[in-house]
């Protein structure tokens, strides 16, 4: 049974203090359980280290928002995997849709940052999803595979394995919008099949698939219910104590029935 990975995207929210106020928070309302769901928050860069020193030895690992491929080098404003290393950060996001949209990340750029990541021991979360006018013109599964194939290249099974694969709708994103737990479940057992396809089974049986796009504590049991979907990345609702505490908690409940 793969273990349920609910991930907040804070993205450019926040400040140092105000995360600390959050995180501290769901310390709070975790301390007393045990989960059997992992929790990741990813606050912006200047908060990491912080968030870092709040989640030590509690049931909150940290993630990052993005990072460089390159290890050092003359990349102004970027920041490389020895930095998050050295910050302690153990996941990141890679190849989110407002990456690729607003600062023209490719997927052979993502393939780059994913081999980066399993290098230096980072585990990566990978972003895919199709817009809305690809959904309406029948493409949403060949234009995800096609992504698949430009971020998985030379990508080993091994490495395949330990992935966080992320569907997000781009049409779902901060737009109130949510794919219907059948849609979400549409796409995310079709990644999962293409994973068998480009390695095995057991590579597609390994690898782990959030949803992501609108979840929100009313909708994410239903969607977590579904077979092929492992988790959620979430936006705006990791922000919020009682939503994100909620959604975890949705997810808790699905692994203590299904155990």
């Amino acid at each position: 049974m793969r273990k349920q990975i609910i991930a907040g995207n804070w993205k450019m929210n926040g400040t140092i203090a105000s995360g600390s106020i959050l995180i501290e928070a769901f310390n709070s309302f975790l301390s007393d359980k045990e989960l059997n769901v992992d929790v990741v928050v990813c606050p912006p860069f200047t908060a990491l280290e912080r968030a870092v020193c709040l989640t030590r030895d509690k049931h909150i690992e940290v993630g990052a928002q993005n990072m460089d491929y390159h290890d050092a080098g003359a990349y102004t404003g970027e920041v490389s995997p020895l930095m998050l290393n050295e910050v302690g950060v153990t996941y990141v996001i890679l190849g989110h849709s407002e990456r690729r949209e607003y600062y023209g990340e490719t997927d052979s750029m993502v393939n780059e940052k994913i081999k980066s990541a399993f290098h230096h021991n980072i585990q990566p979360i990978v972003c895919v999803g199709e817009s809305l006018a690809q959904r309406e013109a029948n493409e949403t599964i060949s234009f995800i595979h096609s992504q698949l194939d430009g971020a998985l290249k030379d990508i080993l099974a091994e490495q395949a394995s330990e992935l966080i694969i992320a569907y997000e709708p781009i049409w779902a994103i901060g737009t109130g919008r949510t794919a219907t737990a059948d849609q979400a479940e549409e796409v995310c057992k079709s990644i999962r099949q293409y994973i068998n396809e480009l390695y095995n089974g057991n590579v597609a049986d390994k690898v782990r698939i959030q949803y992501g796009g609108s979840v929100k504590a009313d909708n994410a049991l239903q969607i977590l219910s579904e077979p092929n979907i492992d988790g959620a990345l979430v936006g705006g609702a990791s922000l919020l104590v009682d939503d994100f505490t909620s959604i975890i908690m949705a997810a808790q409940e699905l692994s203590v029935t299904e155990s």
